[in-house]
């Protein structure tokens, strides 16, 4: 297994509790895939760089995780049918 970084943009309007059931979401689909998550780190709401989906700002989060590769294209696509995730990056990291 590999550790990856997952970094999600949600819609800027999205309250707490909605972000907090999109993460344990997220977390969920990397645990039932056979991964664990190490840390979730909340940045909370910046200004992007320009705009997505007519949005100036995000709610940005990270989530940190050992995984399968397999796994990757799995949760790519059920980031991608998420509504309220502006973009998404899933980054392999090193250790």
């Amino acid at each position: 297994m590999r550790n990856y970084e997952v970094g999600l943009i949600v819609h800027p309007e999205t309250n707490q509790e909605v972000l907090n059931e999109l993460l344990a979401k997220v977390k969920g689909w990397i645990t039932e895939a056979g991964g664990s998550v190490a840390k979730v780190d909340l940045w909370g709401k910046r200004r992007m760089a320009y705009a997505i989906r007519k949005q100036h700002d995000g709610l940005y989060a990270f989530v940190y995780a050992e995984m399968p590769t397999a796994v990757i294209s799995t949760l790519e696509r059920n980031l991608r049918l998420t509504e309220s995730i502006l973009r998404f990056a899933i980054v392999r990291t090193e250790g």
